[in-house]
């Protein structure tokens, strides 16, 4: 995409962000006395599609809003894989879990992946992994194996999920963009704390940390999983002495406290694309800017739904873009 380009995508953009929420948004949602005072908000603000969705249908219809344009932005959204990947996995996860229980799901297949959900599908049907990518392939069979002969759902879903973050990372460092490699690191180290924690609480030995942990630039998942093999402590002490230093205090919270943590460090890792006209990268901070902007809301309308004290509701807000 030529620079001129950009320079009007990104024009594009700039304008489309005075309507992204801010903090004072934020405030008056969660002034709203229940779910429905919030969707009448929302509704106001341009929010949904034809005035009278219900709360989940408003979330689809904003989404679909930042893809239709992109669609009308970009004519090559080949780095925009590097956020597509993620769904095509977790498609490729329902569909050997929906074969293997042979049982028909109602919406457990994701949009805006880089594959049809039906070629995922039909290629665990009929048990053939060349109908899809290469890259692919090999976890594809493997987990399929795992979850027919096992029946074991968890092992099978560590496989297809490393293999997504080894896909997410790859296509990053292919862009050479240096937001969408931050961005794949930074989930990568999330993703590879996170089992580092849970393996640990769960007693899980080293073979599955092998299976499960992805290498990354900022950690060292020797170490992590030496750490994890021994104590929580181990592990807060081992990130104590890199860049995830910040987040044991989160992780000593909770795990809820940790993902807030971590899609905090996020926002504050695209802020500075505001002021840059000539990549790519603005149109990808914007991107993960209604991303976190759709699940702050998700977390605000499931909580006064459930009549969650505010508190709590707060506690979990993420951070906004502008």
């Amino acid at each position: 995409m030529a620079d001129d380009q950009y320079t009007y995508a990104v024009a594009r953009i700039r304008s489309k962000e005075t309507f992204l929420l801010d903090k004072s948004d934020i405030d008056q949602l969660m002034s709203c006395k229940n779910e429905k005072e919030c969707l009448k908000l929302l509704f106001d603000k341009g929010w949904g599609k034809s005035g009278d969705e219900n709360a989940e249908q408003i979330l689809v219809a904003e989404r679909e809003k930042m893809w239709e344009l992109m669609d009308d932005l970009v004519k090559d959204k080949s780095a925009f894989q590097t956020f597509q990947y993620e769904n095509d996995f977790h498609n490729l996860k329902a569909a050997i879990k929906q074969i293997y229980t042979d049982i028909k799901f109602k919406d457990i297949y994701l949009t805006h992946g880089t594959i049809d959900p039906t070629v995922i599908l039909e290629a665990a049907k009929l048990h053939d992994f060349s109908l899809l990518p290469e890259y692919m392939r090999a976890c594809a069979e493997e987990a399929y194996q795992v979850q027919m002969h096992t029946g074991d759902s968890q092992l099978c879903d560590v496989i297809v999920d490393k293999a997504a973050l080894g896909v997410i990372l790859s296509k990053a460092k292919s862009t050479e963009n240096e937001l969408l490699i931050q961005y794949a690191e930074l989930k990568v180290a999330v993703a590879d704390i996170n089992i580092a924690i849970r393996s640990f609480k769960t007693g899980k030995d080293r073979i599955f940390m092998e299976r499960a942990l992805i290498e990354c630039k900022s950690l060292n998942i020797k170490a992590l999983m030496e750490a994890a093999l021994t104590s929580l402590d181990s592990i807060y002490n081992y990130l104590s002495f890199t860049i995830y230093s910040e987040a044991v205090t989160a992780l000593k919270e909770s795990a809820s406290a940790f993902e807030r943590w971590s899609d905090n460090i996020m926002i504050k890792l695209i802020q500075p694309q505001k002021y840059n006209p000539f990549t790519i990268s603005p149109l990808a901070a914007y991107m993960l800017a209604r991303d976190n902007e759709i699940k702050t809301v998700r977390i605000l309308l499931s909580g006064k739904r459930n009549d969650i004290p505010d508190a709590s509701i707060r506690e979990r807000l993420r951070e906004m873009y502008v």
